[in-house]
């Protein structure tokens, strides 16, 4: 085992790939000459070569329209989105092109294509750099999402989805995380999508989240121990396909369920989930389901509201207390 940062998990995940499959290749803004907006792609020009680490004109329709037909005729593309708010000038071919096109050739043409970069808020980027995406993907059937919220699930999930997976996944990181550094092994593995996993085990509330809100969940998990409070937090890793039956498994366990998510409340994944488990577990459940989401507004700028609109390890601990009925 060895401590990589998270865009060196991502980086290796992409050497490996593209060293066994020639069809595998790269493309987006600022990857190839650059090294990477993030520097996920640094040094990958000088192995592989312009015609496998491709600058493209910054024109996401394009360079999308481009790599969905690529995929459709043979090849293993990965797009990377300098950020995925940039992604919506490509929505379409993600939808109505890539999503589609295996129901629409009635089995014939499969789209093994990997749209990948940061997601959500990053800080004071205003409202037009802020917005988290899970809920709008995960809401197209035919596309696989991808949240991780670790280096070495984000190593084993994009190797899985580069190398095995024929449909659409949209592979979503943070700008924030791309220094974090996690254990990764030295021998290949893959991580199957669609399997949450266990970050932390508890009994007495469940605590479910993804990407980046896994830090203040695990935090408030952390907070919430020194006051004998015994916390599992489960991470889905992936968002589409759910693995609601790991999160049922827990809530059995543990009878109160708190979901974590920088969303916007509406129509969102704590949605999906909350909906899921009080149908299939309602008879488990000691407490109301609870979720702590973005605020329900644009993203602003000034750092005050940016912490006002954010879950926190705070708000976190204060929502748990009021499942199990501690709040005074």
């Amino acid at each position: 085992m060895r401590q990589i940062a998270f865009r060196e998990a991502l980086r290796e995940a992409m050497n490996e790939e593209m060293r066994r499959d020639d069809r595998v290749f790269l493309m987006g803004e600022e990857v190839a000459e650059y090294n990477g907006a993030y520097k996920v792609s640094q040094g990958m020009l000088d192995e592989f070569g312009p015609k496998r680490v491709i600058d493209t004109p910054i024109s996401e329709l394009g360079f999308t329209a481009l790599g969905v037909g690529a995929a459709q005729n043979g090849l293993r593309p990965i797009l990377e989105f300098m950020t995925f708010n940039f992604a919506n000038l490509a929505f379409d071919q993600i939808l109505n092109t890539a999503s589609k096109m295996l129901a629409m050739s009635g089995g014939q043409i499969n789209c093994p294509i990997v749209f990948r970069g940061p997601n959500g808020s990053a800080g004071q980027l205003g409202a037009q750099h802020s917005t988290a995406y899970e809920s709008y993907y995960a809401n197209i059937p035919g596309i696989k999402v991808v949240s991780p919220s670790n280096g070495y699930d984000a190593k084993g999930l994009l190797k899985q989805a580069i190398r095995y997976e024929e449909d659409p996944v949209i592979f979503m990181e943070s700008e924030v995380m791309y220094g974090d550094k996690s254990e990764v092994p030295d021998e290949e593995y893959y991580i199957e999508l669609g399997k949450a996993s266990i970050a932390r085990t508890g009994t007495d509330v469940t605590i479910v989240s993804y990407n980046k809100m896994m830090k203040i969940s695990l935090a408030a998990a952390a907070e919430l121990e020194k006051e004998n409070i015994s916390t599992e937090v489960v991470d889905l890793r992936t968002i589409r396909p759910l693995d609601w039956m790991t999160i049922l498994e827990s809530v059995k366990k543990t009878n109160r369920l708190v979901i974590v998510e920088e969303q916007w409340p509406f129509s969102s994944i704590s949605s999906e989930i909350a909906y899921t488990i009080q149908k299939e577990g309602f008879d488990f459940l000691d407490a109301p389901i609870r979720r702590l989401t973005y605020a329900d507004a644009p993203l602003h700028y000034a750092a005050n509201l940016v912490a006002a609109a954010m879950p926190s390890v705070e708000k976190v601990v204060r929502m748990v207390k009021e499942v199990m009925y501690l709040n005074k």
